[in-house]
């Protein structure tokens, strides 16, 4: 006997019911995201960054002291191990984490105002700037955020979270009319 899988992502029943026109304040669910976690050996960890940076259509976030989150939405899994491949094994690793991540995009004039309820940090442009990113707790949920743009952030959370963090984010965006979907 054969089994077929559909594959769904963990925030489809989450969702449903909040598709629509996408309003200033917009929460978009990204489907299919390439997400690894790297890891530099101790004193190798400018060589690696380095190396990271050169990587087309990626996106480099800091996780830790000498580890740093590698994301892309354009490259599939495949291209992104390909190019990390490239790297010196004797100066890094690599684990994917795409199965195990939810990446999730917020925009908009009040972006700062609703993620003020579910984050203990300061996200003004002077303290977290374009580019920046760290590892917080996001909606009592352990989480990189990432400022990708002037009203821009991403999140990336535990799948196994995903579904808390989406229904706390919708919450404390209501009263901005946040509007929510997913994007491939």
């Amino acid at each position: 006997m054969s089994v077929a899988f559909q594959n769904r992502h963990v925030l489809e029943d989450h969702i449903s019911g909040f598709e629509a026109a996408a309003n200033p304040n917009h929460l978009a669910v990204v489907r299919r995201p390439a997400i690894f976690s790297v890891l530099a050996k101790a004193g190798d960890e400018d060589w690696v960054l380095a190396g990271l940076k050169v990587i087309d259509d990626v996106s480099v976030r800091n996780a830790g002291p000498r580890e740093w989150l590698v994301v892309s939405d354009t490259l599939g899994s495949e291209s992104v191990a390909r190019d990390l491949f490239g790297l010196d094994p004797a100066k890094v690793s690599f684990f994917e984490q795409s199965d195990g991540r939810v990446l999730l995009r917020i925009s908009g004039p009040n972006v700062r105002r609703i993620l003020a309820k579910c984050v203990a940090v300061d996200l003004h442009p002077q303290v977290f700037a374009e580019g920046q990113s760290a590892n917080m707790l996001c909606c009592h949920v352990s989480a990189n955020v990432a400022r990708t743009g002037a009203d821009r952030f991403e999140i990336i959370v535990p799948r196994s979270y995903a579904g808390s963090v989406f229904e706390e984010i919708m919450e404390m965006g209501r009263e901005f009319a946040l509007t929510a979907a997913f994007v491939d």
